[in-house]
């Protein structure tokens, strides 16, 4: 039979030959030889603890690729790990494929083995899926997930291989002919963009504008829109202000960079072009009273749905690259510029000054036992000395993320992962090796919090077992927002004498964590310690956890983005 595949090796085969190169997983019945004949036909394949961590490897790596990432699990618990990835795509709008075995067809309500009706657990965190109930419906079902992953605003998908139809073959002849007619039949959509009418429309809004600004988000990463989002911002004078993981689109230091006087920008516009972000809770639902009332929104939206939520003052539906593209086309054709003396622009940059004054006037002070600002503005001094290709930073925790969105620089486009629309913490480790394999000539560095990195510590001996160039930076200040911060009348009850429900044991030696799989291992408490520790580090480019201590009553409760600015 050595001329017949069976339906792993046509899934494998087909994967390949649509164009994966990476997968991510935890293999066992019935997906393992899956995962090693993906191997076989030259998909790398990254074998995880956890498929919740491995969940959001794939979503982030459909992110930085604008590919689908692919989680590989196995049946019933299995595919319910993966979940969190597969939500953590829609939610980010990532293009994500989630692969699960699943019981035999024939034993369906029977209680088999892991058995669940996936395609239906699913349904509330993806956008298409679809069960090969036969082998030959394998290419298929194989390019329908791979195609409506990307399609429209990309997203997660779900395809389920039940283990009769894995274990069913088909000669070479057959699978060869099977994957020529998908291939074939495939169809590709062009960059959406919207009527030349609508683009003259925003022009007109923008140029009579008294303070417009440029909004951008994680959106316009993912369209690959830098280069147009630099030209209009050039050549119109226009501030602009990124999202958290729109950092780094345009360089966070450019002079009409306006994310130090946030709370200005969007309080006192009165036209914001909005590029690839949506108007939820990271921008205040476009809502008074953080912004002006009156203000006109012009939201450039690969999706009609959001636009219509969202009710912007003008919509325009199309990719990010594309419309901008126009924008810049019809400006071209009549320039406009607002100069660095426009009083929009001057009042902007002067709160911008002022308030990095202030954050630099602090940042400056070396507070020990450590503070959050201390070993962040060390970090940061670190992490630009490299230059470029500049690192791949991932941010995750509470105080962590929050002081380090403030702090970190990013110069370079798709430089910056963090927690996300949903706020996801546990995405750590996943999005490290993510970057890792997605960009193997950039070194990650992970700032994380102590409670973050706990989520997937021991994905530490996946970063040593693949060689990844990844340094796990932890803030351990010995729990969730730090120690112990009950109020007396908290500590009563049968119970009291337990550790307080945010706190960890303190001085937790994490570093050793790494030590024990031999990757490297760093304790520091003081910023000679710290600065020692991240030169060695950087430039060895190996696996390596720097254990920070901070002072546990450093930080404070933190959730939805606190700007004083």
């Amino acid at each position: 039979m050595s001329d017949c595949f069976d339906g792993n090796v046509l899934a494998a085969k087909s994967f390949a030959r649509f164009g994966v190169t990476h997968m991510f997983g935890v293999v066992g019945i019935p997906v393992t030889s899956l995962a090693n004949r993906a191997v076989q036909f030259g998909i790398r394949f990254i074998a995880f603890h956890n498929e919740q961590s491995a969940g959001y490897a794939a979503s982030a790596y459909g992110y930085l690729t604008a590919r689908p990432g692919l989680l590989l699990t196995v049946s019933g618990p299995g595919c319910v790990h993966g979940l969190a990835g597969l939500s953590n795509a829609m939610i980010n709008t990532w293009p994500m494929v989630l692969i699960s075995g699943s019981s035999d067809q024939k034993d369906a309500g029977r209680g088999d083995f892991q058995e669940l009706d996936q395609i239906e657990a699913v349904k509330p965190f993806s956008k298409f899926s679809v069960k090969a109930k036969d082998i030959k419906e394998i290419p298929s079902c194989v390019a329908r997930v791979m195609d409506h992953a990307v399609s429209g605003r990309p997203g997660g998908c779900y395809l389920d291989l039940p283990t009769d139809v894995l274990h069913q073959t088909v000669t070479e002849s057959e699978a060869e002919k099977l994957l020529a007619e998908v291939e074939k039949g495939r169809v590709f959509e062009e960059p959406k963009a919207p009527p030349s009418s609508e683009i003259e429309k925003a022009v007109s809004v923008l140029r009579k504008a008294e303070r417009p600004l440029i909004v951008f988000g994680k959106g316009a990463a993912y369209g690959r829109a830098e280069g147009e989002l630099r030209k209009l911002i050039e050549r119109t004078g226009i501030p602009f202000l990124p999202t958290p993981m729109g950092k780094g689109l345009v360089n966070d230091n450019h002079e009409l960079a306006g994310s130090a006087a946030r709370s200005l920008a969007i309080g006192k516009c009165d036209v914001a072009l909005v590029v690839g972000a949506r108007l939820n809770w990271v921008l205040h639902f476009g809502e008074s009273p953080k912004w002006d009332k009156d203000v006109k929104f012009i939201l450039v939206d690969v999706c009609e749905e959001e636009i219509k939520l969202r009710k912007p003052h003008l919509g325009l539906v199309g990719d990010a690259k594309k419309v901008l593209e126009m924008i810049n086309k019809e400006i071209k054709d009549d320039p406009f510029c607002l100069g660095k003396s426009h009083p929009w622009v001057e009042a902007v940059s002067k709160k911008v000054k002022d308030n990095v004054s202030k954050m630099e006037a602090q940042l400056a002070k070396d507070v020990v036992p450590f503070n959050f600002l201390t070993p962040m503005r060390i970090i940061r001094d670190a992490i630009l000395g490299l230059g470029n290709p500049a690192p791949v930073v991932v941010s995750e925790g509470a105080n962590t993320m929050d002081v380090g969105r403030s702090v970190l620089v990013q110069t370079e486009p798709r430089t910056r992962l963090d927690a996300g629309t949903w706020g996801t913490m546990g995405v750590g480790l996943g999005y490290c090796i993510a970057a890792a394999v997605a960009n193997p000539d950039r070194l990650v560095v992970a700032v994380e919090g102590d409670s973050g990195f706990g989520f997937s510590a021991m994905e530490v001996e996946t970063l040593v077992r693949y060689k990844l160039p990844v340094v796990v930076i932890v803030f351990n200040n010995g729990g969730v927002y730090g120690g112990d911060r009950r109020s007396p009348e908290e500590v009563t009850g049968p119970f009291k004498d337990d550790p307080a429900p945010t706190s960890f044991v303190p001085g937790a030696a994490y570093h050793t964590v790494m030590e024990a799989f031999g990757g490297k291992g760093y304790l520091v408490g003081t910023p000679d310690e710290l600065k020692s520790a991240l030169s060695e580090s950087f430039s060895a480019r190996k696996p390596a956890v720097i254990n920070v201590t901070i002072d546990p009553y450093a930080g404070a409760e933190s959730g939805r983005m606190q700007h004083k600015n």
